[in-house]
Formats: C-alpha cells, structure tokens, sequence
C-alpha cells in the first residue's frame, strides 16, 4: 500500500463509497421529518426519563487519606452533623468600660446557649464558653466569645433546619445592641452557596441563549438562520443535562456540573453549527443546488465536526486519570454535551436545512446585509496572511514572543484554596473570617478516624491524653481536642484544631506534623488501631498532591491521543505536532492571565472577587483538557479547508493564504460567540467559576486570533509540503483525510441526496 499525494486523483474506475458523516447526513436531509422528528424525540425522552430517575446517592470523595477517612465514616454509617458557630464581639465603636463589655460578652453567650436549647433539637451538642472546658472558646481580651454546636435532625434537611437555629441567634443579637451576635458554618453557607449556585445556573441559562441569538443575528443577519444554532445548542444541552441522571445513578456526578454543561453546550453547538452554515450557504451562493450544498458540507465541515468533537471528548476523558471523583461530573456532562452536539450536527441540522431550504434566509436584518451568505473571502484576514506568509519568521516570531510575554506570570502560579469558595462581601463569609481571626484553628478542625479494637480501652485513652498533652496554644496543633466514639463504639472521631487558617502554608505544615509526628507517636502506638485524617485541610492538600502527582500523565495522555486523532485525520505526523505546539501556546497565555488578575489581585472590583493569592486546584487542569480539545474546533475546520485547496493542486503558499481568507471570517464569528459565552462564567458567584471563563474565554480569543491568523499560516509557509508528510509506512492507518475536494464532492449524480450512497471519487489516499 503507498500513499498518494493528496491532490493526485486515483484513476477512474476506483470508486469509492460516500464517507458515514456524508452519507448520515444525506439519509437525514431525505428524511427530514424523520430526523427531525426523531431528534426532538430523543431530547423529549431524555428530560422525562430524567424526571423518573432516582436521585443519585453516589458518594463523591476526596483522594489520598483524606479520601480513606469518608470511606471508614460512610462503611459505618457515620454522618457528621454539620457545624454552627456563634460569634459574640463587641461592636466596634461600641461605648462603655471594658469589663461591663466582657460581662455583655459573657451574658449573651448564656443567651445564645439558652435560645438554642430551646429549638427543640435543631440544634444538639452545644459547646458553651463560660462552662467547664469552655475556656478556649473565649478570647483572650475577654472582648469574644464562641458557641459552637451541631446542626440537629437529619442531614438532608440542615440546610432547612439551620433557619431555627439563625432566628434563635437573631432574637438574642436584638437583645444586645452593643455587641455583634452572628452565626457561620457548615449549614449555613451550604444554604448560601446552594442558593447562589441556583441563581447561577438560571442567570447562566437566562444570559446565555439571548446573548448568543443575539450575535448571530449579527453574524446572519437573519433571524431564522440566527436561530437554527441557537436551537442545535438548546436541545443538546437539555438532552445532556438530562441525561446527567443515568451516569449519577453509579458515578459521582454532583448538581453543580450542570451550569459547565450549560455554557459548553451552548459554545460548541453554536460552534458546529456556525462551521457547517457558512459552507452549505457558501456553496449555494458558488451556485450548486441545495442538496449538493448539503453534501458538500457533510463532506468537509461535518468531518472537521467529528474530528473536533473526538478531540474534545478525548481530552477530557483524561481527567479520569487523576482519581480525582471531582472531576468525574465535570468529565462526564461534559463529553456527554459534547457527543450530543455532534450527533445533532449530523443529523438534525443537515435534515432541518435541508426542511427550510430557501427559508433559513427569510427574517433578513436590511442594515446587516448578507453576512454569512456571501462566498467571498475575508478581505482583513487574507491580506494578513499573505504578509505572514511573505515574511513568516518576522511575523511568527513576533506572535510566539508576545503570547510567552503574556504566559510569563504562570511560573509563579501557587495552587491552594480559599477558606471558602464565596464572594468576600457575604456575611456568612465576613463571620468566618473573624472567627478565624478571633479563634485560629476554630472553623476548619482536622477529623482523626479512628478505628480498630478495644478503641475505649486504657491505652488508646492514654493515647488520646498524649494527644492532648501535645496541642498548644502557639504550636502546629492546637487545643481543645475532642474525642467522641461512632458508630456504636466501632470508630472514634477525634477532632484536632490545626494552626493556619485551614488552608494555608501553615495550615498545610500542621497537618503533615500532625499525620507524619503526632499522630503516629501517640494513636499510632495503640496495637491493633489505625487512623487516616480528613477535613477541609486534608482535603485541599490530599487533592493538590494527587494533581501534583497525576497531571503530568494526564496531560501526557491527553496530547498524546490527540496526536493520533489528528494524524489519522489529516494522515500527516507534522500537522499533530504542530497542532500540540499551538494548543499549549493559547493554554499557556490563558494561565498567564488567570494568574495575573486572579493570584495576583487584579480587576478585582471590576469582577467581583477577593483574591487569596493562589488558584484553585482543579482550574487548571480542567482548563488545560477542555482548551486542547476546543482549540481544534478552528484549527481542524482552518487545517481541512488549507488542505482541501492544497488536495485541489495549489501552491502551499497559496493555499494556506486561500484557506484563511475563506474560513478565519467564520472562525473569528464563532470565537465571538464563544468568548461572549464564557464570559458568562467571570459574572457569576463562585470564584473558580470566574477563573474558569476568564482562562477560556482569553485562550478562545487568543486561539482564534493570534495563533491561527499568525502563527498557524507562519508555520506552514515554513513547512510548505512538508506539513502533510506522512510516511510510507503509516499508510496502514485508518480513516482517510478531511480533505474531500469540493469539485469531487459536487459531482453528484443527478438524484442528489437520495443517491448519497453511489460512488464518488475522492483523491485522498490510495487503499
């Protein structure tokens, strides 16, 4: 088997059958009330089905020991109530001597203890501050105080329950005027953060699709051609968003994936659509018939469709390679919205164009003119690449040096978490952070599981007490310490306050000291008894160490997949590599600007944030994944086009000029829509929400501009024929190239579409 050059047309007589992608669509465009039909079906049957789903019960835990402790908990049956905080201070500006303040201090604390008694079990466990072993709950200066207790009734309904116990601290904060009595904890900022994360995902959903009807109408300029992606995009993310349910009933797939689901959804199918709108009605404007037009964007665009949406897929695919449960949903809704996309894009947008025919045009914008509809060339990006390829060095190296300028704060990038993932202003927020201030150690406790035999014996007593003599006031672990049996006996919780603030350095070595010294020269020496330590430190730093350790081979993995993908698409070893070259380019600026506005502190008015000088952990990496796989959405559908011209017996140079001019206009489009999209994300509440659409919507932008109007024709005028090399003895791979020459594509038989299954000659590679 040798290969051919791409633009040599195999002899006549070598018929070939249609490729699946040309073929689907050409059965769905003879189809179309079928198809269409059936794809509103299938969305239909997807939101009902979710509604008959149980919901999932999956647990989603954290890696490393922390993880190892949920484990031992859940096994036993052992759910920790969540936690309140009640902070008495003094009110700052508030008039009278210090003692008669303290003694202010000291009577609302009895109060806040008397109320919480009396809501009837909303609140148990309660932890008084004037009473015996209640020392370490007051300040120092007398000024504060705390009582801590645990939310009552079942778990499911803390968020609910948590209300009795706020309006009991509210009646007692009416009693003291001079003083601040305010509550914060586990409860209650899960009843905030739940309540902002609805408000998110509506305010998302509300923004998003008006928005984008919106730019395309600008990109069309007509408003039932404007509609046709909007309405692609809609279904598939009601489809996987729906579909979410069956994967939940055995994977953790938490609720809070449905709003990355949402805005990805919405970018990529408007993507696809765009991509496979602007040949069908170029080549209806060129003059071919609607159902030739159809075939020939099966042919092409739908292919760089599907090589795209593999990519993608693929890419975050990779996440599973962390064992990192936090990204199984994000993983899995994502590539779900992404594959549904794609099977819209070959079946039902095909069958609805084929259903609108002349009427996709109607509902024209008079002052926006044709837009899309128009098969000239994009005057601006062709004669930009005409330059780049007359001086390529010049101009690559011009490019390549201001996106590693742009890159450059990404060295100093620190990976940690926040206290809490909400925004500063929120009071629950500003009560935490006192409390911190106040009680260092007080809101973030690690929890030492225990388990083994004779755990209420004497020698894990005397452990318990050696614990104990270990904690102090200025130390790595601090003091009070806690010891409480679970599970009938079975297990012991020990809870164990750290220095820091929960998720600093300090907080960070205080665990380790904690796992590596204290815990094995105290607990550890008890026969028989192991332990493993959990809480919202461990959890931070169990998770950044298992990332540390695992993205390395993810992003391995990821690139190296991708590389196969694209060699066996576009059958050259040059273009994957190039390809890889230029996503790490545009990832790279992205984390470069994270790191600066986010770790940093900048433009935190401006987007609403308080900067705690690192970023989250998952972001990058999901960053990385998701931009390698939507990066290739322009460049395979700029790569096929080139390739398409250069299959046709074009210079290089010229085709690559040729191959900008005519699809970097739709690109630029579709990037529009897609940085409008994301930036949806930098609006909403949640800080790593923010840095996850600022870091997509820069790299989108940067991708779509700097890297594929510069760099990409730089680098192939400098590789000329040497970017479709593949050698001979590669010619095994599978799949044939994306280039599918219009001129062969167009050579229907005169039925059309109900004969997309005759022959067709195309002058890719030789069997």
């Amino acid at each position: 088997m040798g290969l051919l050059p791409s633009h040599v047309t195999p002899a006549a007589g070598q018929p070939r059958r249609r490729p699946a992608v040309e073929r689907i669509a050409c059965w769905s465009a003879r189809h179309r009330k079928i198809a269409v039909a059936g794809w509103l079906a299938f969305v239909a049957a997807a939101f009902v089905l979710s509604h008959f789903m149980p919901a999932s019960h999956v647990q989603q835990y954290d890696p490393g020991n922390a993880g190892t402790a949920e484990q031992e908990l859940t096994q036993l049956n052992v759910v920790s109530p969540p936690t309140e905080t009640v902070l008495i201070t003094v009110r700052h500006g508030a008039q009278g001597a210090a003692g008669a303040l303290a003694a202010d201090v000291h009577s609302a604390a009895d109060q806040v203890v008397r109320a919480l008694t009396a809501t009837h079990g909303a609140a148990t466990g309660i932890r008084a501050p004037y009473r015996p072993g209640g020392g370490s709950l007051v300040s120092a200066n007398r000024q504060a105080a705390l009582v801590t207790f645990d939310v009552g009734g079942p778990n499911s309904k803390a968020d609910s329950t948590v209300l009795t116990d706020l309006a009991a601290t509210a009646r007692v904060q009416a009693q003291y005027p001079r003083l601040l009595v305010r509550e914060a904890g586990s409860a209650s900022t899960d009843r905030v953060a739940n309540a902002l994360l609805g408000h998110d995902f509506h305010q998302a959903e509300f923004s998003s699709v008006p928005l984008t009807l919106i730019l395309l109408i600008g990109v069309f300029g007509a408003l039932i051609a404007a509609g046709i992606p909007v309405l692609l995009a809609g279904t598939a993310v009601t489809a996987a968003v729906s579909l979410l349910s069956i994967p939940g009933q055995w994977l953790p797939v938490s609720t809070g994936s449905s709003e990355i689901v949402l805005v990805i959804g919405m970018a990529v199918g408007v993507d696809y659509s765009l991509f496979y709108l602007r040949r069908e009605r170029e080549e209806r404007v060129a003059g071919n018939s609607q159902q030739t037009s159809l075939r020939i964007a099966a042919a092409t665009s739908g292919k760089a469709i599907v090589v795209s949406g593999v990519t993608v897929m693929i890419s975050l695919a990779g996440l599973f390679l962390t064992g990192i449960d936090l990204f199984t949903g994000l993983s899995v809704g994502t590539i779900m919205v992404v594959g549904v996309a794609v099977l819209g894009s070959l079946t039902f947008l095909p069958a609805i164009l084929s259903w609108l025919g002349p009427w996709a045009d109607r509902g024209r914008v008079p002052w926006l003119g044709r837009r899309l509809t128009s098969a000239k060339s994009s005057t601006l990006w062709t004669g930009l690449a005409r330059r780049v390829v007359g001086k390529p060095l010049a101009w690559g190296g011009i490019a390549i040096a201001a996106l590693l300028a742009l890159s450059t704060p990404a060295l100093g990038m620190h990976i940690g978490n926040p206290s809490v993932d909400l925004p500063g202003n929120l009071g629950v927020v500003r009560v935490l952070d006192q409390i911190q201030h106040e009680f260092p150690g007080r809101p973030a406790p690690a929890q030492v599981v225990v388990t083994g035999a004779d755990l209420a014996g004497q020698p894990m007593r005397a452990a318990v007490a050696a614990l104990e003599a270990r904690a102090t006031a200025a130390g790595p672990v601090r003091g009070p310490i806690e010891a409480s049996p679970v599970a009938g006996g079975r297990a012991l919780v020990v809870q164990v306050p750290l220095a820091g603030n929960g998720s600093d350095a300090a907080s960070d070595n205080a665990l380790l000291t904690l796992e590596n010294k204290t815990l094995p020269a105290t607990i550890g020496r008890v026969p028989g008894a192991s332990f493993a330590v959990t809480g919202h430190t461990a959890d931070s730093y169990d998770t950044d160490s298992t990332l540390d350790s695992r993205a390395p081979l993810v992003l391995g993995v990821v690139a190296g997949l991708a590389f196969l993908v694209l060699m066996a698409a576009f059958r050259s070893v040059t273009i994957p590599l190039v390809s890889i070259a230029l996503n790490l380019l545009s990832v790279g600026a992205a984390y470069g600007l994270v790191t600066f506005i986010f770790q940093d502190g900048h433009l935190q008015g401006l987007l609403g944030f308080t900067s705690f000088g690192a970023l989250v952990p998952w972001v990058p990496l999901f960053t990385f994944v998701l931009l390698f796989g939507l990066s290739m959405d322009y460049h395979v559908f700029i790569l096929s086009r080139i390739r398409e011209i250069w299959s046709g017996g074009v210079r290089p140079a010229d085709a690559v000029v040729q191959g900008i001019g005519s699809s970097a206009g739709v690109v630029t489009s579709a990037a529009v829509i897609m940085v409008a999209v994301f930036s949806i994300f930098a609006t909403l509440s949640m800080i790593d929400v923010k840095m996850l659409g600022v870091g997509l919507a820069a790299a989108v932008l940067v991708d779509a501009t700097v890297v594929r109007g510069i760099i990409l024709p730089a680098a192939l005028a400098l590789l000329g024929e040497r970017a479709w090399y593949l050698p001979r003895w590669l010619g095994w791979l599978p799949g044939r190239s994306l280039a599918c020459e219009r001129h062969h594509a167009s050579e229907a038989v005169p039925g059309g579409p109900a004969e997309a299954d005759e022959p067709v000659l195309v002058g890719a590679v030789a069997d």
